[in-house]
């Protein structure tokens, strides 16, 4: 038998400290890791998802971006379920069964889209159920990293948060590739059942999470206080009178609410210019190593600088560098000698890493703002403001494609897309003072819950 020198044990989890940003390895931490790990791994059918849509059930982009706001709509269901998260345990636990479940429902989902849904009635609901089993899953590693990052010291604020969306992007950065790759080998619905395997994932390493059973006794008594849903509902209430809680709120959502335009662009790259879907997996690809280099700027350079500050330049910089988008949609970079997928791979780098930039104070700034006894709830509700946002947004797009006639072969209007939905960009900007200053920006990180528990 061999005998591990003492040094050796403690070097090896120093190793691990510093790879997990000062984080204790633990095998909680490992399966919190997992569960973002494999949200990032499921795009492995994104593109099957747009090709099954657009060629199986021929829907145009306006349908397509109503449906895939439709199907988002369980995201905005996370303060229930963080509700029934935190009241509601099943058999004495709170996290573990959710996480049982949402991973088999999650498969299940999957495994319909390869086989009995031949409609896009029937397409709208598996999708939808798949979002709801992510977003109950999300809810759960939520709860966790909530309760972790407060008790994160000032040195080390938004580390847990970047190493959690470091593995959503390594997830991404796996399957990226591939998701074109095997459009070109292998049917959606092929793909589909390969991609039902990886929610079960999820449900294996839920027993990795360290939670100690609650006891009737315990209960009984979380019937009178601060964990019933009854009152929770009241220190919900309570929270959002503070203007620290609520106009940062309502910057998130004015933010994420302007009109997107994905779906026509996704129709114009492949009717139009032609993209192969291995084509497109290079393109999913450069955006999910672009984003972790956006998670690791901000994590070396920028966990410091005032959110005010990061917001309002990530908006500027990424609305200068989508208007480059009207040289594709124009053919002019033709004019310039830049090839079609050159000028597409480099406009998505650019974007992926200013959008994590963007995107990282946010979570850090939802995260700290949580007061004690509804972490995962409040959590819950702020995530779905910010996705209500992104259910507007692309509504919004559906609508402005409709007016300007945007079809699956009609682009003539498709610049004039690109311009709205880049000036309505930059909404936001009057608000930015809604975000806390450089002076306030520390206190948050100790939001006395006093002042919300009842």
């Amino acid at each position: 038998m061999l005998i591990q020198p003492p040094g050796l044990s403690k070097a090896k989890d120093s190793v691990a400290q510093q790879i997990l940003l000062g984080n204790e390895p633990s095998k909680e931490l490992i399966a919190i890791l997992a569960v973002y790990f494999v949200q990032g791994i499921l795009g492995l059918a994104r593109l099957a998802v747009s090709f099954f849509l657009k060629d199986e059930l021929h829907l145009t982009p306006v349908e397509m971006s109503a449906l895939l706001g439709i199907v988002a709509l369980p995201w905005m269901m996370k303060p229930l379920l963080g509700l029934v998260s935190d009241s509601l345990p099943i058999f004495g636990y709170r996290r573990r069964p959710y996480l049982v479940i949402s991973g088999i429902l999650g498969a299940c989902t999957w495994v319909s889209l390869a086989t009995i849904v031949h409609s896009s009635w029937g397409a709208t609901i598996a999708i939808a159920l798949n979002s709801l089993s992510i977003a109950f899953s999300d809810v759960i590693v939520d709860s966790l990293v909530v309760e972790r990052a407060r008790t994160e010291s000032l040195a080390k604020v938004g580390s847990l948060q970047s190493i959690c969306w470091a593995a959503t992007a390594l997830g991404s950065l796996i399957t990226a590739y591939f998701s074109g790759f095997l459009l070109e080998q292998l049917s959606t619905r092929t793909v589909f059942w390969i991609t039902a395997l990886f929610p079960l994932i999820i449900s294996l390493v839920a027993w990795l999470i360290a939670e100690t059973p609650i006891s009737k006794a315990s209960l009984n008594d979380q019937q009178t206080n601060s964990r019933s849903i009854q009152n929770q509902v009241k220190q919900l209430r309570q929270a959002f009178t503070q203007k620290a809680i609520w106009l940062p709120t309502v910057f998130i959502f004015i933010w994420q609410s302007t009109p997107s335009a994905d779906s026509a662009f996704f129709f114009f790259f492949t009717n139009e210019l032609h993209f192969k879907p291995e084509f497109l997996g290079r393109v999913y690809l450069i955006t999910s190593l672009a984003s972790l280099i956006g998670i690791w700027i901000f994590q070396r350079f920028l966990k410091g600088v005032p959110f005010r500050v990061i917001c309002g330049w990530s908006i500027i910089i990424s609305i200068t560098f989508r208007m480059t988008m009207l040289l594709l949609v124009t053919h002019t970079n033709r004019l310039l000698g830049i090839n079609d997928q050159w000028f597409s791979l480099g406009d998505s780098l650019i974007l992926a890493v200013m959008g994590q930039i963007a995107f990282m104070p946010v979570m850090v700034l939802a995260a700290r703002i949580c007061p004690l006894g509804i972490e995962a709830t409040l959590f819950a509700v702020l995530m779905s403001i910010f996705n209500l946002g992104g259910v507007v947004s692309k509504e919004f797009g559906a609508l402005i494609m409709y007016w300007l006639n945007i079809t699956e072969t009609n682009f003539n209007y498709l610049w004039l897309l690109v311009i709205i939905t880049n000036f309505s960009s930059l909404l936001p900007l009057p608000f930015l003072n809604w975000l806390p200053s450089s002076e306030k920006q520390a206190e948050i990180t100790t939001l006395p819950s006093a002042s919300i528990n009842t």
